[in-house]
């Protein structure tokens, strides 16, 4: 098969599994977990039931993959302040302050839903990894103290910063500060 012939059929078919990702997202926040069918989907996306069947076994296998590529956005784009910032500490509170007004997004129970299956613990060993290296630049430069260690501040500050915040910038960015002071920044 021709390069460009495979590479618009790769182009299509990531379209048509990002619009049914997307519909079937749309529907469960505005409407419910309740009204999710496979036909509701397939009407929603436009698109046949057999075609939606190629992409995914049902709602749930849907909702996975959806929320699986919001959770690897979600990294990627910490990934990316990391690398705008020169000074450890300053990437570390760019890095907490994102991560923490990403968590501030209530979806109700079907975020509880999600956030019990096995990729969102993947996500969150990757996501301590990487605070973690952060924090051990930030003590190598002197910004933090040695003790305790990087992996130790790096599960503190996430887990004071896991939901339930306020989606004020202003009360999210307190709540990092009191982070950042609790690992040992500005002390």
């Amino acid at each position: 098969m021709p390069k460009l012939w495979h590479e618009t059929i790769e182009a299509h078919r990531s379209a048509v599994a990002d619009t049914i990702m997307d519909r079937t997202a749309a529907i469960a926040a505005s409407e419910g977990m309740h009204t999710l069918t496979m036909a509701r989907v397939a009407q929603e996306a436009g698109i046949g039931r057999a075609t939606l069947y190629k992409y995914f076994k049902d709602v749930g296998d849907i909702l996975t993959a959806w929320h699986r590529r919001q959770i690897s956005t979600h990294l990627a784009e910490l990934e990316v302040l990391r690398a705008r910032h020169q000074a450890p500490l300053d990437a570390l509170r760019a890095v907490l302050l994102a991560y923490a007004s990403q968590g501030a997004h209530d979806h109700g129970s079907l975020g509880q839903l999600l956030h019990a299956l096995p990729h969102v613990h993947d996500a969150h060993r990757h996501l301590q990894s990487f605070v973690s290296g952060i924090v051990a630049e930030a003590i190598s430069a002197g910004d933090l103290s040695e003790a305790p260690s990087a992996d130790e501040r790096a599960r503190f500050a996430l887990a004071a910063l896991q939901g339930g915040h306020s989606t004020s910038h202003r009360a999210v960015g307190r709540v990092v500060d009191m982070a950042l002071r609790g690992i040992g920044a500005g002390a």
